[in-house]
């Protein structure tokens, strides 16, 4: 590594860290930069790397919360091999053999291992995005969800579930403890875990509003709980609901809101394709729009206006939907997703 790009990459740190940090790091690049210095920054913006991180030596670094292997640059003082560094690392070259570390870290002692593991599992389980850096996770986690998934439909007989609101907690936990009671038969452990009062699903707030939660849990989106799923799914088993207002403003809060994804339509769409036009004409007031014309595999969100006149301009469109999907249920989390909407009008 050049003792010149270190120096470089440490005076653009420190200019960095004059005007505000990371978060301002749009503004800097809106100011006069060399090219070396734009596209350094550019880099930083996209690929920094947040963690809790082992000490192997001075300048290698082992992240706990990916387990990948960081070689690290710019400290004034090196920390000492076996203890732990929590912070944020920024790249130094495009391959990732070579990174600088940002500032503001916090150094603990070999004897803080108990505690800096707990660090790092709190960071995993909150911002799961940051352990899928690692490919190996990313495998490890679609397999996990796999096998999950399979345990859950040999429990419920399907993998979309319409529950009555004040059951669905009551019935995803008594799920999840067999699961635990299972897992510790087969370790030899026989100190069942149903009576202990632990819970695995809690509710989202603002769900108990509702008559119905949905839960699905799809082979490529993963564990996802929407509200008032009955409704929804009645709609299109039967269009002639579409004339009710509350059936239609369940549709349009699906459509408004950017919690709720777009698994539920394309659910719908597999279940009764039929139905899709008549539902979405009477409630948009479209007599023209077509889902196949929306909504086709490839179709470019920039066409929706032109092609699906009177969708609402505030709904996501198909396409850009699956996308937003595929990013925010991450594979192999541990609670999947929810989604709650307070803008569906309760019973």
């Amino acid at each position: 590594m050049g003792a010149d790009l270190i120096e470089r990459g440490m005076a653009l740190r420190d200019a960095l860290a004059r005007a505000g940090g990371l978060p301002a790091i749009d503004r800097v690049l809106a100011g006069r930069l060399g090219r070396a210095d734009r596209d350094m920054l550019l880099g930083w913006a996209d690929d920094s790397v947040r963690g809790v991180f082992e000490v192997r030596s001075p300048a290698l670094w082992r992240n706990l919360v990916d387990d990948l292997d960081y070689r690290v640059y710019g400290l004034g003082q090196a920390p000492p091999p076996g203890g732990f560094v929590t912070g944020t690392l920024l790249p130094l070259t495009d391959d990732g053999t070579a990174w600088l570390a940002a500032g503001g870290e916090t150094f603990h002692p070999a004897a803080d291992a108990r505690q800096v593991a707990r660090l790092a599992i709190d960071m995993a389980t909150r911002e799961p995005e940051l352990v899928f850096r690692n490919p190996d996770k990313v495998k490890q986690g679609w397999e996990h969800m796999r096998r999950d998934r399979e345990e859950f439909l040999a429990f419920f007989g399907g993998d979309e579930l319409v529950l009555p609101t004040v059951e669905a907690e009551g019935r995803l936990n008594a799920y999840y403890r067999r699961r635990r009671d299972a897992a510790l038969a087969a370790r030899g452990r026989h100190r069942a875990v149903s009576d202990t009062g632990e819970t695995t699903f809690v509710m989202p707030d603002g769900f108990f509003e509702f008559d119905t939660v949905g839960v699905i849990y799809d082979e490529l989106d993963g564990f996802v709980v929407v509200p008032e799923y009955g409704m929804f799914r009645a709609l299109f088993a039967d269009p002639e609901l579409a004339s009710d207002r509350e059936h239609a403003n369940v549709l349009r809060a699906y459509l408004r809101e950017d919690t709720i994804p777009p698994l539920p339509l394309r659910r719908m769409a597999a279940a009764f394709p039929e139905h899709m036009d008549p539902v979405f004409r009477r409630v948009l007031g479209n007599r023209t729009f077509t889902w196949k014309g929306c909504c086709a595999s490839g179709s470019p969100a920039t066409t929706r206006p032109s092609r699906c006149p009177g969708w609402p301009s505030s709904a996501t469109g198909c396409s850009s939907w699956r996308g937003a999907s595929a990013s925010a249920h991450a594979p192999g989390t541990k609670s999947g997703s929810s989604s709650t909407n307070a803008s569906i009008t309760p019973r």
